[in-house]
């Protein structure tokens, strides 16, 4: 490859890899809108008649399927690639959120069918989110933390966007926000799935040579024993879903193909004209050579053996990253103390976000029927869309401080991602406090602004964390038995808000739940989660002990070995 055609390439796939991320970040702005469910479930649940307890049932349903399908979805994307969850998740999002809208419209639903289909927005959204945030960690392994906090922020801002949507184009219309739902999802994530794409990397530098070697003699390449034991075997090591194109150039370096397609980049039609054919040998070697560079995110780049001290070096600085050189998965994660830390640290802190993320729309209904009598349901409905996009707003901007945020700890402070968690146990107790003491629903946003961050605090950093503390190639199905942990804290945290809020409602005439009692109405609720802060933090801080005594540990081996 000529000097000029390298760069080049480099450039497109430079390119090509922001492109891939620009879709991943859309893709998951249609995956967050299980977070949207408070601005239309109260109005949702007056229509239908139903309690607060049957209404979190609904929402959780949808909270179940993005948590504790994580498992089999990542395993499927760690085996099979990250293209095929997402067209599965935009068909599941557009046929688990239409039905609501026909319910809506009736006034009438079974509410263990209106659970299943709930549950199809949130598997749907875990198909799709999931895919998206492995293919960022894959394009952009030396960011990774920066790379997944733009997917993982969209997520978060994906219940501002349409909400705000909702209130602008559909103001107090619940059914056509219900359509909008259903339509705007497929979209964004059908029309994603044609830019998401993983792009092998590579990393060459060569090595300083002893005076007197020529040109030729610095670039050429030799084949080390170990690759010649390697000359017949095909690409197994390569990253589902990745591109497996790969082109010889005359100087023993290779170039990916971009989409396998249209796009592939080939050599100059010069340097074909004037090679002279080759002998099978050499036709032979340059395969095994094709295979050696293949700089993907499984292989090892280091060729072990030269002959030439000439000879081009390779190495990837991605595979020196502790993600790359640990494996852990299945048996080994359940046995690991690492994952059960990080698990009850995810349980403790996702299931008090959820349950404010669940119900703002009661805490809104609550202190403003309380605080002024005169409010009537446009009102309410507006408020409720208002306090769902501070909570998605404060979720994004959370998402994207861990996420950066955790890269400067590790490159610059050399510090554990985990303080990001210790910081969102902060957040919340301090949402707690302000959840129990405001009775002024105009300050209500304080409860819900904190709660998003310190939502978004823990959601925009744990990816990272698993994949640092387990691995990157098993990152997705990690991942997944880490997302169960929502699955038992929301369950607890939502059904006890239910109880507590319907335990001071009252029926009128027409069969509507209301609560007169303001604060009252919840405030149980919130002395449970302000306990489990206090533990989270716990945990967290815990957590970063063991780490940093495991590391010095690490070190030490390494520096005797």
């Amino acid at each position: 490859m000529t000097t000029t055609t390298k760069p080049m390439l480099d450039q497109q796939l430079y390119r090509a890899r922001l492109v891939s991320s620009i879709a991943a970040t859309a893709i998951s702005l249609a995956c967050g809108t299980n977070y949207v469910y408070s601005a239309w479930a109260p109005q949702f649940a007056d229509k239908l008649h139903l309690t607060t307890t049957q209404s979190n049932l609904i929402g959780l349903a949808g909270n179940l399927g993005m948590y504790l399908m994580g498992v089999p979805v990542g395993m499927y994307i760690d085996r099979r690639g990250t293209r095929p969850p997402v067209i599965g998740g935009a068909l599941l999002l557009g046929l688990g959120y239409f039905p609501f809208k026909a319910a809506y419209e009736t006034g009438t639903g079974s509410v263990p069918l209106l659970c299943i289909f709930s549950f199809l927005t949130g598997f749907g959204s875990c198909m799709a989110f999931a895919a998206s945030v492995k293919t960022s960690a894959l394009n952009w392994p030396h960011h990774r933390g920066t790379a997944t906090a733009f997917p993982l922020a969209a997520f978060g801002l994906s219940a501002f966007l349409f909400s705000v949507s909702g209130s602008v184009f559909f103001p107090g219309n619940t059914g056509a926000f219900l359509m909008l739902l259903s339509i705007g999802t497929f979209v964004l994530t059908f029309v994603g799935f044609f830019f998401l794409r993983v792009y092998p990397h590579t990393s060459y530098r060569p090595v300083q040579s002893r005076p007197g070697l020529s040109s030729s003699q610095k670039l050429r390449r030799t084949l080390s024993e170990e690759s010649k034991a390697h000359a017949g075997r095909s690409y197994v090591d390569e990253e589902p879903g990745m591109s497996p194109t790969v082109y010889t150039t005359p100087s023993g370096t290779t170039a990916p193909a971009l989409n396998g397609g249209a796009d592939e980049l080939a050599e100059p039609s010069s340097s074909r004209d004037v090679s002279p054919p080759r002998r099978s040998n050499d036709i032979e070697a340059a395969s095994v050579e094709a295979q050696e560079d293949i700089a993907d995110e499984t292989s090892s780049l280091v060729s072990r053996s030269s002959s030439l001290p000439g000879d081009v070096y390779v190495e990837s600085s991605v595979d020196m990253d502790r993600s790359h050189r640990v494996d852990i998965r299945g048996w080994a994660l359940l046995k690991s103390l690492d994952f059960w830390q990080l698990f009850c640290i995810m349980a403790i802190l996702a299931g008090i976000g959820l349950m404010t993320i669940n119900n703002i729309g009661h805490d809104v209904n609550a202190l403003w029927r309380y605080y002024d009598k005169t409010v009537d349901d446009t009102f309410l409905v507006h408020r409720q869309q208002m306090h769902v996009s501070i909570l998605s707003v404060g979720s994004f901007v959370g998402r994207l401080l861990s996420g950066v945020g955790s890269d400067f700890l590790v490159k610059v402070l050399k510090a554990s991602r985990v303080w990001c968690l210790a910081v969102a146990s902060l957040i919340f107790f301090i949402a707690q406090l302000c959840a129990l003491n405001i009775l002024n629903p105009h300050l209500l946003g304080f409860v819900s602004g904190l709660s998003g961050l310190g939502y978004g605090f823990l959601f925009g950093v744990f990816p990272s964390i698993v994949a640092e503390s387990f691995g990157i190639h098993g990152l997705s199905q990690n991942w997944g038995f880490m997302t169960l942990s929502p699955v038992v804290s929301g369950n607890v945290f939502n059904l006890f808000y239910g109880k507590v809020f319907d335990k001071h409602s009252i029926v009128n005439g027409e069969g509507e739940r209301t609560c007169p009692d303001g604060i009252d109405c919840y405030k149980d609720a919130y002395y449970m989660t302000l306990g489990a802060c206090t533990i989270g933090l716990c945990v967290s801080l815990w957590t970063i002990r063991r780490q940093h005594n495991q590391r010095l540990k690490e070190a030490n081996r390494t520096a005797e070995d």
